[in-house]
């Protein structure tokens, strides 16, 4: 089976040759380095316990906000019960910042003391 271009289009001529400049007789040559950017600080939320939030609240903000499934969520939930704080996930800084502020609110609209918090990860 033969893959051709379904276009009608005229075939497009070859790049010319790209020509680089003499150099002059003592010239300093700099190499160009390439930097490989540092990768973003990462930063894990936790959320930590309290004696009035539901359980099944936790479970369901975990599955919503943090993608875990049920059995995931579950165990994280008890971690924080028995822990007092529990590992919701580890993202780079603004996006823990902003599940943060999103479970956050969520815990606010429901009328629960839920607290998360963002902590930067030791090197």
């Amino acid at each position: 089976m033969n893959c051709t271009n379904a276009s009608n289009s005229p075939a497009q001529p070859p790049h010319p040759p790209v020509v680089l400049p003499l150099q002059e007789e003592g010239a300093v040559v700099v190499e160009r380095q390439t930097q490989k950017p540092k990768p973003p600080p990462m930063c894990q939320v936790l959320m930590l316990n309290d004696d009035f939030t539901p359980m099944e609240f936790v479970v369901a903000v975990l599955q919503e906000f943090f993608g875990k499934t049920l059995d995931m969520a579950t165990q994280i939930m008890l971690s924080i019960h028995n822990e007092g704080r529990g590992v919701c996930g580890v993202y780079p800084r603004e996006i823990a910042e902003t599940k943060v502020a999103l479970v956050m609110d969520a815990a606010a609209q429901a009328g629960h003391p839920l607290q998360c918090v963002c902590e930067p990860l030791s090197d």
